[in-house]
């Protein structure tokens, strides 16, 4: 059981966290037809923009309601028609996600009431679905932000229908990457199963050209497949943070679930397949038998350069504890733990401690580490620290291929351990060259 500490501070020093909005924003990218809506300031907007842009490197479609200092005191239905009037015109979008901003969260906007009045004024966005989610930048983090958008999702399409007896849901969470979902949709289909993912990032941020230029995301889980939920047999939680989306689907609908907090590592993805045999009925196909085998190989490999390492982390919740579970099954241990929100997972944690902190706090904690693990915010402290870095999680900007990157099922688990092997050897070489010289 870890302690939790929260540092006292009255202010954040080279923060960690990212907002609830670009979270929310992220999850509603992985739907077909979509823009994400931000009612506030500009500046909100384009801070979330600039961070999703430079990670994927890829156009993001994002609006705002572009909200000033007089339409703040005065209410901003006004920004909100507007927008929405503007982007159904000019995008003609198939979904609207809109999220709410500290500003106009802390004016206390009753959106719902916006929404509403203004569907009385225009019936031309009867048939535009508009999903509303609560996140204000004051509390929470990116991945509150985005289960609370998935959440608002799953209440807002899912119909009731007809059973499909090999249709499942798989709600993946924030720190499930697009290459992760592409992985995981490939093992699940192998089953024999049919599955919907909420969201899709896997069809709209893994770096493709599409024919065309589209002022909205051109694929991503469609909104005949969000209907069709209700008639899904079982639902499949990538990640703690998903559990109350999970809820939903059960309370709505009756769908059993379960919620996989790890696919990185050799049980846990020995797990997940079990899972998915016993839920298909169908054997593990041959090709991922041979896959568990070149891990293990690669098990063997690495293991030398992972043992006794010294590891400081700082990650979001539910990629914290993949992460660290996926670290001690090959021997290393953890130096420090800095996260960004609060998470059930956290007390769980197999750690000493673990601190929902800022960079400062990690740099601070993570001295004589041998390895630092988060985005390329991280980076500064690395270098000042002397210490090598591996990036994981969002933003990751000074590197390619982020839409690509993979790190769940044998695959990933394979990728990973190569490259923080490789990472671990290199820092090997370097303390034998700064001992011995060159011979």
């Amino acid at each position: 059981m870890a302690i939790v500490n929260t540092p006292k501070k009255a202010v954040a020093i080279n923060p960690l966290k990212l907002s609830q909005p670009l979270g929310a924003a992220l999850a509603f990218l992985g739907l077909k037809g979509v823009i994400p809506l931000l009612h506030g300031s500009q500046g909100c907007t384009a801070f979330a923009k600039v961070i999703l842009v430079r990670h994927f490197r890829e156009a993001i479609p994002l609006s705002t309601t572009a909200m000033t200092e007089v339409s703040t005191i005065l209410g901003g239905e006004e920004n909100v028609e507007q927008a929405i009037l503007t982007l159904l015109e000019r995008s003609k979008p198939d979904i609207i996600g809109l999220c709410t901003t500290a500003l106009t969260e802390t004016r206390g906007d009753d959106m719902e009431g916006f929404l509403k009045e203004i569907r009385k004024r225009r019936p031309e966005l009867d048939n535009l679905p508009i999903v509303l989610v609560s996140t204000p930048d004051f509390k929470g983090a990116l991945q509150e932000g985005f289960a609370a958008a998935v959440e608002a999702i799953l209440m807002e399409f899912p119909q009731d229908g007809e059973t499909k007896p090999h249709q499942i849901t798989i709600l993946a969470g924030s720190a499930i990457a697009p290459g992760d979902v592409q992985e995981i949709k490939e093992i699940v289909r192998a089953f024999g199963l049919t599955p919907i993912f909420v969201p899709d990032l896997s069809a709209s941020m893994d770096g493709h050209l599409e024919d065309d230029y589209s002022p909205v995301t051109a694929k991503g889980t469609t909104l005949e497949e969000l209907r069709s939920i209700g008639g899904s047999v079982f639902t499949l939680a990538l990640g703690e943070s998903m559990r109350g989306a999970a809820e939903v689907l059960q309370a709505r609908f009756g769908i059993p679930y379960e919620v996989f907090n790890e696919l990185t590592g050799l049980e846990p993805v020995d797990n997940f397949l079990q899972g998915l045999a016993d839920l298909s009925g169908n054997p593990v196909p041959e090709k991922y038998k041979r896959q568990r085998r070149q891990l293990q190989d690669a098990m063997l490999d690495t293991h030398f350069y992972f043992g006794a390492k010294r590891v400081s982390l700082a990650l979001e919740p539910d990629l914290m504890w993949s992460t660290v579970c996926f670290l001690q099954s090959m021997g290393a241990q953890i130096h420090a733990a800095v996260t960004t929100t609060r998470s059930p997972l956290l007390e769980k944690l197999p750690v000493r401690s673990v601190t929902i902190g800022d960079l400062s706090d990690f740099e601070e904690l993570a001295v004589d580490s041998d390895l630092l693990i988060g985005n390329s915010h991280v980076v500064a402290a690395s270098k000042r620290l002397g210490i090598p870095i591996y990036r994981l999680g969002i933003p990751i900007f000074d590197r390619l291929g982020n839409g690509q990157f993979t790190k769940v099922g044998y695959r990933g688990t394979m990728e990973m351990l190569f490259e923080i092997g490789n990472l671990l050897l290199d820092a090997e070489e370097e303390k034998l060259h700064d001992v011995h010289g060159d011979w």
